[in-house]
């Protein structure tokens, strides 16, 4: 579905990203790892059009996206979810669920005047599917507080939820579990597999939770210092020596070892 080639952006003489290129399969949950400045989230902003590339090109089913801004993607089915979620802290989490799709006939001044009963069927019909919507996270409970009063977690839901009121075909997902209890972890875990399973969603997610990642992606990309530093299942990936000394750690491998030998 998506295809990244020889994408590089810089900043100044920075290069947050450095000649890196990956593929995301249609119907896949892809995974994304890497240290602290990997360049993952700096990927995922040239990808969702939040930052033009410095050179290098992405393609999505064969059309050539590069560049393109985020509201053009959005209508393409391209989303994407940021670390800290982006709510409407003093509308309820119905309506924060209402406001995504575009073009809705009360955007119109005059609709306002001339269609207010065609407008109100819409409300309702959108109301209806945030609901639905809702329910499918099992957050229902929740539909009419405000949701600035939502934990870290139930706020990943909800932009998950939002991802569910428009057609998207992937989306991305920026560190999903940070901040997020194992509980609510969980859920969001089910949801995305669901997602994938049941209604076709491709997803790609940047994770630092090595659980989460091998319970849902395959496969998983590992970048390091803007680069891509290998790609495989993530056994492959947990038993591949240069991603432990860039990222896993010696613990792990120590641990990898004393599995091998016990």
């Amino acid at each position: 579905m998506i295809t990244v080639e020889g994408l590089h952006r810089h900043f100044g003489g920075f290069r947050a990203v450095d000649d890196a290129s990956i593929e995301i399969q249609t119907g896949s949950i892809t995974g994304l790892i890497g240290p602290n400045g990997a360049g993952k989230s700096t990927l995922f902003n040239v990808i969702a059009g939040v930052l033009p590339p410095t050179a290098g090109r992405v393609t999505m089913a064969g059309e050539d996206i590069t560049g393109l801004p985020p509201h053009e993607l959005f209508h393409k089915g391209l989303l994407r979810t940021f670390q800290i979620a982006h709510e409407f802290s003093s509308m309820t989490v119905r309506e924060n669920l209402m406001m995504v799709p575009g073009g809705q006939s009360g955007e119109s001044l005059i609709n306002t005047w001339f269609r207010r009963g065609a407008i109100a069927a819409e409300e309702r019909e959108l109301a209806r599917k945030a609901d639905e919507v809702l329910a499918f996270l099992t957050i229902d409970h929740l539909a009419n507080e405000k949701a600035g009063n939502l934990s870290g977690g139930q706020k990943k839901l909800l932009e998950l939820g939002r991802t569910m009121m428009v057609d998207a075909k992937i989306v991305f997902l920026d560190e999903v579990g940070a901040g997020v209890n194992r509980t609510l972890l969980n859920t969001i875990g089910d949801a995305i597999v669901r997602l994938n399973q049941e209604r076709g969603y491709t997803f790609c997610l940047i994770e630092h939770d090595m659980d989460f990642i091998a319970r849902l992606c395959d496969p998983v990309i590992v970048m390091a210092e803007g680069k891509v530093l290998a790609q495989g299942n993530a056994k492959e990936i947990m038993q591949n020596e240069a991603v432990i000394e860039a990222y896993l750690g010696t613990g792990l491998k120590n641990k990898i070892k004393e599995e091998a030998n016990g």
